[in-house]
């Protein structure tokens, strides 16, 4: 466990509790090893946070072999190995496929349990597994300690099968479905949104739906609403959702009403999946994000209100011109990095080409170190 406090500001008003663990991720393309990263919605999260200088708590577990150097050190555990993910990028469409890829589980840490987290509160809990780490027990501690508990659905349906090949479950079989109504988001792709009842989950909580370069969907009780795009140029969907709903709670964080909120997610999901693995952000497109995100709260002061347990879900005036500068503001400060990877060929050569290392050097190019085909 860690808390962090970013040095580019005060103390945050809102504090934010991150769940979930840190992998290893390799990815494959025609038989060939192509890249190795960091992985686990955790390093996306935090990577996103960082940037937008929010504060938080990370519970996250790794094995003896996790070889990534971090500024937020997560637990580790002598006796497991690190979850590793392999990612197959030429088995879309296939059975159990995830549309561009096939992921499988082939090394799994240790789950988080309850007693690995604080006892202190937050005002804001990311239930963000990707291996099966998130115990029912680990959720219903999160949902006693943390005002609004925010889930990503792929902690609570996938499975997985011998060989690690992951597949989705039911909602209502996956040992969670009795805690939604204690849930304030939970966060789903379009494929995953196939596994639950929308309009009977709507009724418990609030459920975003991501649809990559068609933006996202905003299901309440009430009403819903669709959320604008940013255009990308995708070199790897790995970790797009997380970002998304990094910047979402983000967003959130920072005053932001929901429509807003998921705007800055659809923003910081396109930027992830233009570059290989973990991004780096340019810093100043970040500090003119954070500009607009100040600017934008003070134009609208009925954001997310913990107190009351309220939320805002109707679209301010002056929603299409905020949209308008975040993509403004992503041409003019990521126009070298669009310039090199535009129009690029899906080879394994040229997608090693465009591999940089960042964020102290979690993203490399793979050296078979922890790359085994399972059987």
């Amino acid at each position: 466990m860690v808390t962090t406090t970013p040095q580019t500001q005060k103390n945050p008003i809102p504090s934010v509790l991150i769940v979930g663990n840190y992998c290893h991720d390799v990815l494959l393309q025609g038989g060939a090893v192509v890249a190795e990263t960091i992985g686990g919605a955790a390093s996306f999260i935090s990577n996103v946070f960082s940037g937008l200088s929010v504060s938080f708590h990370l519970t996250s577990k790794v094995g003896f072999d996790f070889k990534y150097p971090l500024t937020y050190n997560p637990i580790v555990v002598p006796a497991s190995k690190t979850t590793v993910f392999h990612a197959y990028f030429d088995l879309g469409y296939s059975e159990n496929a995830h549309q561009d890829r096939v992921l499988k589980r082939v090394e799994a840490c240790d789950p988080i349990n309850p007693s690995d987290l604080s006892d202190k509160r937050f005002d804001f809990g990311m239930a963000v597994g990707v291996g099966g780490e998130i115990l029912p027990e680990t959720l219903e501690k999160m949902v006693e300690i943390c005002d609004a508990v925010f889930v990503d659905i792929q902690a609570l349906i996938r499975v997985f099968e011998k060989n690690g090949t992951v597949k989705l479950v039911g909602l209502k079989e996956s040992g969670f479905y009795h805690l939604l109504p204690r849930v304030k988001f939970i966060k789903a792709s379009s494929e995953e949104a196939l596994f639950m009842d929308v309009e009977e989950v709507r009724q418990w909580c609030c459920l975003v739906v991501t649809h990559g370069k068609d933006g996202c969907e905003v299901y309440w009780k009430d009403g819903e609403m669709k959320i604008g795009p940013f255009g990308a140029n995708q070199i790897d969907p790995t970790g797009a959702g997380d970002s998304f709903l990094a910047g979402f709670v983000g967003g959130l964080v920072h005053g932001l009403v929901v429509p807003d909120a998921a705007l800055l997610g659809n923003f910081f999901g396109s930027l992830t999946v233009a570059q290989i693995g973990l991004p780096r952000f340019d810093l100043r497109l970040l500090q003119r994000v954070k500009d607009e995100v100040q600017r934008r709260k003070l134009h609208c002061t009925c954001g997310f209100e913990r107190r009351d347990d309220k939320l805002n879900f109707t679209k301010p005036p002056g929603h299409e011109e905020f949209h308008a500068s975040l993509a403004s503001t992503k041409l003019v400060s990521t126009c070298s990095i669009q310039k090199c990877q535009r129009d690029l060929p899906r080879s394994p050569r040229t997608v090693e080409e465009v591999i940089r290392p960042q964020y102290n050097g979690q993203q490399k190019l793979l050296l078979n170190s922890v790359f085994d085909e399972p059987n």
